[in-house]
């Protein structure tokens, strides 16, 4: 079952094929038992880098994960 059309964003940001299907694995090791929390962190990834606030590199980044805007 899929939650997210998380491809058409991918497409949008300009973001490959085979580096989606290494974001999906990032994703799906890091939340293996919620499938769509996966799919809501991909398409999330995908939406950052669509919206310029990180790159493609940062958000395949395994051990320096893109920090959130401080609130302050």
């Amino acid at each position: 079952m899929r939650y997210f059309d998380y491809e058409s964003a991918a497409r949008e940001a300009g973001i490959p094929e085979d580096k989606l299907q290494e974001l999906v694995q990032i994703m799906q090791a890091e939340f293996p038992d919620d499938q769509m929390m996966a799919e809501l962190h991909v398409l999330r990834a995908c939406h950052a880098v669509l919206d310029g606030r990180a790159t493609l590199d940062q958000v395949l980044a395994k051990d320096d994960p893109v920090e959130a805007p401080s609130a302050f």
